[in-house]
This record gives structure tokens, sequence and C-alpha cells, in this order.
């Protein structure tokens, strides 16, 4: 179900908006997450039509995000932590 939600996104090439400086994404199945390096938070969009569901904050710099099948996992570079969400 998610890869036809995914596909049909990735098929009409939408643009969805975040905020400042995105560096990495990861999907959850139902939605995409973007770490924003500016604004030190991760942006959560629906991924079937880009609603954005919010921005929560996390360390300095996110840089990297994964998905555990739980959590969301963002990697903070200068302080060398990595923040659950």
């Amino acid at each position: 179900m998610a890869t036809l939600r995914w596909y049909e996104a990735n098929e009409t090439g939408p643009d969805f908006s975040i905020s400042s400086a995105p560096r990495a994404v990861a999907f959850d199945g139902t939605n995409i997450w973007v770490a924003n390096g500016v604004t030190n938070n991760v942006t959560k969009l629906r991924a079937s039509d880009g609603a954005n569901l919010g921005s929560f904050a996390v360390g300095n710099d996110p840089t990297g995000v994964a998905f555990d099948g739980a959590n969301i996992w963002v990697a903070n570079t200068p302080n060398n932590t990595v923040s659950k969400r």
C-alpha cells in the first residue's frame, strides 16, 4: 500500500515545500521526513499529497535521518548526537 502512494506521488512530479537546507530524507511507509540543516528540525510530510504535518526540533545541523520501523532517528553533526522522534 505504501509503495502505491509513493509511486503516485513520484509519478506526478510534485514539489513539496519544507524548511531551509534539506539535508536528508526518510520514508516511514506513510510519511516523508526531511532533515533541515539551517532550522535544526525535521519536517513530516504526508507522502500521498505533500501536506505538511509539522516540524519537530532536533539537534544542531541534522544531516541524516532513518526510520527503524517504529521511530525516526536524526543524526546531528556538530554536537555528535542522534535524536529520536
